[in-house]
C-alpha cells in the first residue's frame, strides 16, 4: 500500500487500522496513524472504535481526548457509539453522564438513533432503567438490538434471588412483558437474545402460561435452545414449581455448560431437594467443569435448606481449599443463615463478627431472623442495632425483633417496638402475592379489596376459615405486630395476601390445575399450616414460592418438612 500510494487514501488506511489494532501492538497502530496528515472524523472513528474492539480501552480514549483537544474535527454520530458501548460494559456511570453531556454539546437533538440506542444500552447496563427508557421512547423505529437492550435490562434488574432478603420489585419483569408486546405490534422479528430477556421475566414472575409459550415459540422457529436459552428455560420452570420440566430440559440439552449445571443446581436448591442436588454436583465436577463461586453459592443454599450443616461448612471451606476461590459476603450470608436455620445461632453470630469483611444489612437481618426463630433475644437486639445503623427505616428488622419478643410472651416489648416504628414513621412492609390463573396474572395485597371480584373473594375466604375451623385448625397469633386483641389478629391472619390468593384461584380455576403463589414476603407459620390443611380440604396442589424457596403443598403435607 505504501509503494502503490493506496497509503494516502484514508479508506485504505482505516482498513489498515482496523486490522492492525487486533493482530499488532499498539503502538504500531498509533505510528501508523500518526503518519496521516490531517486524518478525518471518519479515521478517528476507525480508530476510537478498532481500539475498543481490541480491549485498548485507555488508547482510545485518549484518542478521543485528542480529537476535543488537539484535531481540527469534531466528534459525530459515528464516534459515541462504541464509546458508550465499552463505559457500560464496564459500567462507569460517571464517566458516561459526561460524555452524554458531549454528545448534547455536538449533536445537538433530536440526534440520530444509533446515538440513541448506544445510550439506551449504556444507561440499562449500569442499572439506570428509568433513563434508558426514557431515551428509548425517544427513538421512531428502534431496531431488534435496542429492543434487546430495553428487554434485558428489566429482566436484568428483576431477578429472584437466592440470597437477598429484599423483595425484587416485579414491576420490572411486568414491563417486559408489556414491552414484548410492543416490540410484536412493531413487526420487529425476536432472536435469541429477546427470548433469554423474555424467559428471565417469566421466571422472575413464575408465569408458567407465559414462559411456556416463549419456549414454544423458541422451538417453532427455529430459533437455537442453546446454552443461554437452555440455562433461562431451566431456571424458569424450576421458578413456576415444575422442576420435573426443568430437569427434563437439563438432560435433553445438547450441550451443557457450567451455566446450565448452576441453574439445576440452584433450581434443585430451592425446591428443597439438597441431596439431589449435592449430586448434581459430584456429577459436574466429574465431567470436568469448575464451579465458580455461583456453584458453590447454590450448593451451600441446597444444604441449607434440608438442615445439611456439616456438609455445608465443608463446601464453604473447600472454596479456598479445593477450588480456589474467595469468598464474597453472599456466601457468608448463606453460612450464616445454614447455620441459623440449624439453632446453631451462637456460631452463626460468631462468623458475622469474624468475617474478613464488614458485614452486611442482609448478614445482620439473617441473623436476627434466627434469633427469632430460636428465641435469642441478646443476639437480636444485637443484631438489630447494627441493621438500624445500617437500615434504619426497613420495616422487616423491627418486625422481626418484635416477633422475638412475641415468642417470649413479652407483649410490653412488642408493644415498645411498635411505638417505636410508630414514632419513626415506619410502617410494616405489606405481604404481596402474585397467583396465575388462566394464563394472567392477580396481585394481592394483605388485606386487598381492590379486585374486581373482591366480594366473590371474600366470601369463598369465609367458606375456607370455617372449613380450617372443622378441621381442628388453631390460628398462630405470636407473629401479628399489631397491638390488637387476640380475636383481631386471627382476623388478620385470614386476609394475608396469599389466603386472598388462594380463595380466588379456588374460585377460578379448574379443579385439576395446581394453584402456584409468587410471595415477597416469607410464608408465616399460620399461613404455613394453614395452606396444608387447604390442600388437604380441597384436593389441590399449591405451589408457593416465597422469597427464599418452594412449598408444595400436597395431601396435608408440604416438601419442606416444616423445616424453612
Amino acid at each position: 500500500m505504501i509503494t502503490t500510494g493506496l497509503i494516502l487514501h484514508t479508506y485504505p488506511v482505516s482498513r489498515i487500522l482496523y486490522v492492525s489494532s487486533a493482530l499488532a501492538p499498539v503502538t504500531y497502530t498509533l505510528t501508523i496513524f500518526n503518519l496521516v496528515l490531517n486524518p478525518s472524523i471518519f479515521l478517528y472513528n476507525t480508530l476510537v472504535s478498532s481500539l475498543i474492539r481490541a480491549d485498548h480501552v485507555q488508547a482510545a480514549l485518549s484518542i478521543y481526548s485528542h480529537i476535543l483537544t488537539h484535531s481540527s474535527v469534531e466528534p459525530n454520530n459515528y464516534t459515541y457509539p462504541s464509546l458508550f458501548k465499552i463505559f457500560g460494559t464496564h459500567q462507569w456511570l460517571k464517566e458516561g453522564k459526561s460524555l452524554h453531556v458531549h454528545v448534547l454539546k455536538f449533536l445537538g437533538t433530536p440526534f440520530d438513533k444509533f446515538v440513541q440506542a448506544s445510550l439506551v444500552n449504556f444507561y440499562s447496563r449500569c442499572g439506570k432503567v428509568g433513563i434508558a427508557r426514557y431515551i428509548f421512547d425517544e427513538i421512531r423505529e428502534p431496531d431488534l438490538a435496542t429492543w434487546n437492550s430495553m428487554l434485558s435490562a428489566y429482566a436484568r434488574n428483576a431477578t429472584f434471588s437466592l440470597v437477598d432478603d429484599t423483595h425484587e420489585n416485579t414491576s420490572f419483569s411486568l414491563e417486559v412483558l408489556s414491552l414484548f408486546s410492543f416490540m410484536q405490534k412493531s413487526l420487529v422479528e425476536p432472536n435469541e437474545v429477546t427470548l433469554v430477556a423474555l424467559i428471565t421475566a417469566c421466571a422472575d414472575l413464575g408465569s408458567l402460561c407465559q414462559g411456556t409459550w416463549a419456549h414454544v415459540y423458541t422451538v417453532r422457529n427455529n430459533l437455537s435452545v442453546n446454552c443461554f436459552i437452555g440455562t433461562a428455560l431451566i431456571t424458569f420452570y424450576a421458578n413456576s414449581g415444575r422442576l420435573d420440566l426443568s430437569s427434563q430440559l437439563f438432560n435433553q440439552l445438547a450441550h451443557r455448560d457450567a451455566f446450565c449445571f448452576n441453574a439445576m443446581i440452584r433450581g434443585l436448591a430451592i425446591h428443597g431437594c439438597g441431596n439431589e442436588a449435592l449430586g448434581l454436583f459430584r456429577k459436574m465436577i466429574r465431567m470436568g467443569f469448575s464451579p465458580d463461586d455461583t456453584t458453590i453459592l447454590s450448593v451451600m443454599n441446597a444444604c441449607s435448606h434440608v438442615g445439611l450443616v456439616d456438609e455445608g461448612r465443608k463446601y464453604f471451606e473447600s472454596m479456598k481449599s479445593v477450588y480456589r476461590l474467595e469468598p464474597k459476603i453472599e456466601h457468608y450470608c448463606c453460612l450464616v443463615d445454614l447455620l441459623g436455620r440449624a439453632g446453631l445461632v451462637e456460631d452463626a453470630e460468631e462468623v458475622v463478627l469474624s468475617m474478613p469483611m464488614k458485614p452486611n444489612a442482609i448478614l445482620w437481618r439473617s441473623l436476627l431472623g434466627a434469633a427469632r426463630v430460636h428465641g435469642y433475644v441478646d443476639i437480636g437486639e444485637i443484631a438489630l442495632r447494627q441493621l438500624l445503623e445500617l437500615k434504619p427505616k426497613t420495616s422487616g428488622n423491627y418486625v422481626l425483633l418484635s416477633n422475638i419478643y412475641a415468642f417470649l410472651n413479652r407483649w410490653e416489648d412488642v408493644k415498645r417496638v411498635r411505638t417505636l416504628m410508630k414514632r419513626l414513621g415506619i410502617d410494616k412492609t405489606p405481604g404481596s402475592s402474585i397467583v396465575e390463573v388462566n394464563g394472567s396474572m392477580h396481585e394481592f395485597l394483605s388485606g386487598d379489596r381492590s379486585h374486581p371480584k373482591v366480594k366473590d373473594i371474600y366470601i369463598k375466604l369465609e367458606e375456607m376459615n370455617k372449613k380450617l375451623q372443622e378441621f381442628g385448625h388453631l390460628p398462630s397469633t405470636r407473629d401479628v405486630l399489631f397491638d390488637i386483641e387476640d380475636e383481631e389478629r386471627e382476623e388478620a391472619l385470614s386476609y394475608h395476601s396469599e389466603r386472598l390468593a388462594i380463595s380466588f384461584a379456588l374460585l377460578e380455576s379448574d379443579a385439576c390445575v395446581s394453584i402456584r403463589i409468587v410471595k415477597n414476603l416469607r410464608v408465616c407459620v399460620d399461613c404455613h399450616s394453614c395452606t396444608k390443611l387447604l390442600a388437604k380440604i380441597y384436593g389441590r396442589e399449591i405451589i408457593v414460592r416465597d422469597r427464599t424457596r418452594f412449598h408444595h403443598f400436597k395431601n396435608g403435607t408440604c416438601s419442606c418438612l416444616d423445616y424453612w
